[in-house]
């Protein structure tokens, strides 16, 4: 019974003290998660199969069992010994996801690392990045198109040197290894919750949602590839996903500028959003449709919002105050820090 109440304290622990940033950095980002994440990983990457999968459906079934066995001993007497199982395992489970991932998200924010300037991020700076992406979009679309777009199933070679690079440009003195994309038993409510992909906090895998467009699915991959390098904040992921887009070749770069256009030309106002999407290209514009159109016919409106309200709790329970608003702080990423390609201006 000792060791139960340990868990369940140890968890309590985890989640409530505050512990400083730079601590979480020294001794968990710096040191023992990137050789954590390598090995559990590569380790992933054996098995086309979700392992999160058999985790969950291994969880249920013992849970199950279990339950069904203090049941036929003990009927209602039981139901105590199933709720101290249930707490203790959920512990447990908790203490899993933040040894094995979760701690990222005490880590120093990555605008700290970059020294991010508030002053550079303005309504003239935003307007000017969405006019640059789409004369990016305008100028890639057909090589992009022609050339392909990386394979599902597989970790692309081009796409892991381009996230090697990224990585190193930002200080990390050893890059992350890439997640092999799988789908999951999940794809279902992916799909009908808009959601584009997951990184496997247990296992350090990359899902992502079968419904996905070639060249959308280049840059979730890229988003999912940064949150295995320890971006736990979602702006953060962005930026980096965009930046290893950037540092591949022509259909990655597309993927990734398509992906910025639209989240910077939506802090835009109406009219300045409606002037620079009629400079798009016809092929860009039929992209952005079959985006569109895609999420109208699979997703869920009621699945969508509640699924997008849990996700928003959970981000604020582990001290990411803006929540699900934190997606589109790429732009003041983008906008606000300096880092050595200028060609992504």
């Amino acid at each position: 019974m000792r060791w139960r109440a340990a868990v369940v304290v140890i968890a309590i622990a985890a989640a409530a003290i505050p512990l400083p940033a730079r601590a979480f950095e020294r001794f968990y980002g710096a040191a023992f998660y990137p050789l954590w994440q390598s090995w559990m990983t590569a380790a992933s990457n054996a098995t086309r199969v979700s392992v999160l999968d058999l985790f969950i459906a291994g969880v249920v079934a013992a849970w199950l069992a279990a339950a069904a066995v203090d049941i036929s001993r003990a009927r209602w007497r039981s139901i105590r010994t199933i709720a101290i199982r249930t707490i203790v395992w959920a512990a447990a489970i908790y203490l899993f996801f933040v040894c094995s991932w979760g701690f990222n998200y005490r880590r120093i924010p990555l605008g700290e690392k970059l020294a991010l300037d508030a002053g550079r991020v303005s309504a003239e700076a935003a307007r000017a990045l969405v006019a640059n992406a789409v004369a990016r979009v305008n100028a890639l679309y057909r090589q992009a198109h022609s050339e392909g777009f990386p394979t599902t199933g597989v970790v692309d070679s081009r796409m892991a040197t381009a996230f090697d690079h990224a990585q190193r440009e930002l200080g990390a003195a050893r890059g992350a290894v890439p997640g092999r994309p799988k789908t999951s038993w999940l794809d279902l409510y992916f799909r009908r919750a808009v959601v584009d992909g997951m990184t496997d906090p247990f296992f350090l895998e990359t899902l992502t949602a079968s419904d996905l467009l070639p060249f959308e699915r280049t840059f979730v991959i890229a988003h999912e590839w940064a949150h295995l390098a320890g971006y736990a904040n979602e702006g953060e992921a962005n930026f980096v996903g965009w930046l290893t887009c950037l540092r591949g070749d022509e259909a990655q770069q597309y993927s990734g500028w398509l992906f910025l256009y639209g989240e910077a030309a939506a802090t835009l106002p109406r009219r300045d959003r409606a002037d620079l999407s009629r400079q798009l290209d016809d092929g860009p514009r039929a992209d952005l449709a079959a985006i569109a159109d895609r999420v109208a016919r699979n997703a869920s409106p009621r699945v969508a919002e509640a699924g997008w309200r849990v996700y928003n709790e959970y981000l604020k329970a582990n001290r990411v105050e803006s929540g699900t608003r934190s997606y589109t702080e790429v732009v003041r990423l983008v906008l606000g820090t300096r880092y050595r390609d200028e060609a992504t201006r």
